[in-house]
């Protein structure tokens, strides 16, 4: 599973993540990547790599830095930054589209797979039965 997640510097990617960890029920701490590239959160038997390539200045880094192994069929990767790596990254099952408003952020979802589509209508679901708008 690869959701990517984009927007603005600020705009609440590690916040968002941190949420979902959250909800998974990790209670350690959830830094931002943005030094270490990776961070992995074992919950259960799920690897979960949080992925942030803001600092990339050219695509090629990705490749240097030997990720393409933790993009397999047994990980999620949530990645912050993504078009910082170019056409090098797989593509997402979800893309999530974050931005700053008035009252707090808005999250626009893209599904780009069957899977994708499965956790847009798992969110929706959740979104009515908590009264969210």
């Amino acid at each position: 599973m690869r959701i990517y997640l984009r927007g603005d510097l600020g705009a609440g990617k590690t916040t968002l993540v941190r949420g979902l960890l959250r909800a998974l029920g990790f209670h350690g701490r959830v830094k931002s990547p943005t030094y270490a590239l990776v961070e992995l959160y074992v919950i259960s038997r799920l690897n979960l790599y949080h992925f942030d390539f803001f600092r990339f200045h050219d695509p090629k880094e990705w490749s240097d830095a030997g990720l393409r192994e933790y993009f397999n069929n047994d990980a999620v990767c949530l990645v912050e930054w993504p078009e910082k790596a170019g056409n090098n990254l797989p593509p997402p099952i979800l893309d999530v589209f974050l931005s700053a408003t008035d009252t707090g952020r808005d999250a626009l979802l893209t599904a780009h797979s069957e899977s994708g589509e499965k956790c847009l209508e798992a969110a929706t679901e959740l979104k009515s039965q908590d009264g969210f708008s």
